[in-house]
């Protein structure tokens, strides 16, 4: 369910991972829900092609795929409506946040591929911006792991869905 009154011309994203989630390939999951309206408008649950070595590199990765996403939207919003603001992610491991948002190269991350800075060049220059949230109001969960009923339904009202 949308709401036309509800946040008009914002873009929320959220990214999650579960780290190493598959216990056959030991692969993590992204989750990616985008909302506008107060309502998911788009949405992704895919395993990582790569085996991380820490929660914050799954996160980034999670990311990543969000900016692209985010990027996409926002392309395509131009032909139809205009962003009042810049589009926020919202990510709930604040190491990632902060690598995000840190343009220097650190010895602890030097293991991360350079692709997967993509989220961290958008930050930089502006396209989106990146916020920590906590992790009871990661909508993006619903797309990374099992939850009890209560919790789904709970981030299902969250994404506006009935």
């Amino acid at each position: 369910m949308y709401k036309p009154d509800c946040n008009p011309g914002e873009l929320k994203c959220y990214s999650d991972a579960d780290f190493a989630g598959c216990t056959a390939t030991g692969c993590s999951t992204s989750g990616v829900v985008v909302s506008h309206a107060c309502g998911a408008i788009s949405w992704l649950s895919r395993r990582q092609a790569i085996v991380s070595t820490s929660t914050t590199e799954s996160e980034i990765i999670a990311a990543t795929e969000a900016a692209k996403e985010i990027i996409w939207l926002k392309r395509l919003f131009c032909d139809i409506t205009k962003l009042k603001c810049i589009p926020v992610l919202y990510v709930d491991n604040s190491a990632a946040v902060k690598l995000a948002q840190n343009p220097e190269f650190h010895h602890r991350t030097k293991h991360i591929d350079v692709k997967y800075f993509f989220v961290r060049e958008k930050v930089v220059d502006q396209s989106i911006a990146i916020s920590q949230i906590s992790t009871e109001h990661q909508l993006a969960d619903v797309m990374t792991k099992p939850l009890d009923r209560v919790r789904l339904t709970f981030l299902c009202d969250k994404m506006g869905l009935v």
